[in-house]
């Protein structure tokens, strides 16, 4: 059964199966659905996580979670799922084939591995679905990125077929190939030693489909991205993580744990706000999450 272990002026944190929660959450009670799963990659992410799963299972698992999600959106709400291409091919089949949602984009995000892969093009993108319960999103805020500049001289790299000059200065419309991300690898920003996504691609998805005081709901917390990009945006947000969630606590209060593996006996180092009793005058406004 989840457990709630932590709140914020804006959000919760549970511990627990995400599958259990969901099932627990009143129907059309989020606005915002994002999800960056394991990738089965056999990594390591505590000992309640299992990464090398047969295909089948984790398809199974996959489509599980992603049926339990669409009743909780609002009409409009938005649905935003982060993984391989390889996943997310089957991912996006299953969910087009659900009458309530709407297919909008499928986004690709530049992300280099480390090293290339024998035999095989070199991995260079992940995937990030877009979808939205019923025909047209809730909120849809137009996203604008900088001009492209040169780092050593500062020149534009493009010319914008010489109408640079009759362009909104804010910057150019975002498109569905993102490539001015970064991996999270610095310590400065790393949260844990498993993979974690860097908090511009979340600020970008939340500023795309929601608006403040909307509810922003992850079901797999890692080390927190979501929720701590949620927060200093002011939407509400509801999380869980099966793992160890000291990280996620430390990250939330402006402070990190011991550079450890979720849930493998060293999250006891961290001294923090487990159980925490929800503050009278929290900002969250949950009745119709349960």
């Amino acid at each position: 059964m989840p457990t709630l272990v932590h709140t914020t002026p804006h959000g919760k944190l549970y511990r627990g199966d995400a599958l259990e929660l969901m099932a627990q959450m009143n129907q059309e009670s989020i606005d915002l659905f994002f999800a960056d799963p394991p990738f089965n990659l056999n990594k390591e992410y505590g000992k309640d996580v299992d990464d090398d799963l047969a295909e089948s299972e984790y398809m199974d698992w996959m489509y599980s979670w992603l049926d339990l999600a669409v009743p909780l959106l609002t009409d409009g709400g938005a649905m935003w799922v982060y993984n391989l291409p390889k996943w997310n091919l089957l991912a996006g089949a299953h969910l087009i084939c659900n009458p309530d949602l709407t297919f909008r984009h499928q986004v690709a995000v530049s992300m280099k591995s480390s090293f290339p892969i024998k035999n095989k093009l070199y991995p260079a993108h992940y995937s990030l679905l877009y979808f939205v319960k019923g025909k047209r999103p809730r909120v849809f805020n137009n996203v604008r990125t900088p001009f492209e500049r040169c780092r050593h001289c500062g020149g534009l790299i493009k010319d914008y077929g010489g109408h640079f000059k009759k362009m909104n200065p804010a910057g150019v419309n975002l498109t569905d190939v993102w490539t001015d991300l970064s991996p999270v690898r610095h310590k400065s920003t790393k949260f844990r030693k498993a993979n974690a996504l860097p908090e511009q691609l979340l600020e970008r998805v939340l500023s795309v489909s929601s608006n403040e005081g909307d509810i922003v709901f992850d079901p797999f917390g890692g080390s927190g991205t979501t929720y701590a990009v949620a927060e200093r945006m002011h939407r509400g947000w509801v999380g869980i993580e099966i793992g160890d969630v000291d990280p996620i606590i430390a990250r939330l209060g402006g402070s990190r744990v011991p550079d450890v593996m979720p849930n493998t006996g060293d999250s006891a180092r961290h001294r923090g706000t487990r159980g925490q009793v929800p503050d009278p005058g929290i900002e969250l406004d949950t009745h119709k999450l349960f």
